[in-house]
């Protein structure tokens, strides 16, 4: 087993832990591991040992050759297309990438206005790649147009709204950082009605 196998490992622990509805806590209480330790394992934070991932695997009623396998059957490579918006009509918000990973793209299209204001744990980076936007963050207003980049730090209060017709903005932040624990799958959208106000 390499490195590079070991920490990929995490994805297919998380997917395990999942599907038998086991909570960190109760993977620790199994394994013997801390929850931590685990956390970091399954965001691919931390290398677990061979003997580490034994416990962990049998907690999880499987084997480690089994983990590594599902690890390595992950490594996907998938394109979005333009036209897919997985069920969303089309003047609204789409996932750009499919599944659970370590960050969440969330593209915006036409009118946004929540009139909400947000603010997240996690870093967040917003870019227009059409129209334009305005933002208020920190008490000051930011006027963003096509080709545009705006990064906001983890704690930042904001918000915003699309100002022309046919503004596409994309939003990229870590996983479970934007409005969602590290067990619960957030909405459609990192801005959309499950995204939480942490104020």
């Amino acid at each position: 087993m390499d490195d590079k196998e070991t920490l990929r490992v995490g994805t297919a622990v998380r997917r395990r832990r999942k599907s038998l509805a086991l909570t960190l806590a109760t993977v620790a209480a199994r394994s013997g591991l801390s929850v931590p330790f685990l956390s970091q394992i399954e965001n691919e934070r931390a290398r677990p040992s061979p003997r580490s991932l034994e416990r962990v695997a049998k907690a999880l009623e499987t084997s480690a050759a089994e983990l590594i396998a599902a690890a390595d059957s992950g490594r996907t490579v998938d394109v979005v297309r333009a036209g897919q918006y997985d069920g969303a009509p089309a003047e609204a918000v789409r996932c750009v990438v499919r599944g659970r990973h370590q960050l969440r793209a969330t593209e915006y299209t036409g009118e946004q206005d929540t009139g909400r204001e947000f603010q997240h744990h996690g870093d967040e980076l917003m870019y227009i790649a059409d129209g334009a936007a305005e933002v208020e963050a920190e008490g000051r207003a930011y006027r963003l147009e096509r080709g545009d980049t705006l990064f906001l730090s983890g704690g930042v209060r904001h918000r915003w709204r699309a100002t022309e017709e046919g503004t596409r903005i994309l939003v990229v932040a870590a996983a479970g950082t934007v409005g969602h624990d590290d067990d619960t799958d957030a909405g459609p959208g990192l801005h959309g009605g499950d995204a939480a106000d942490d104020g």
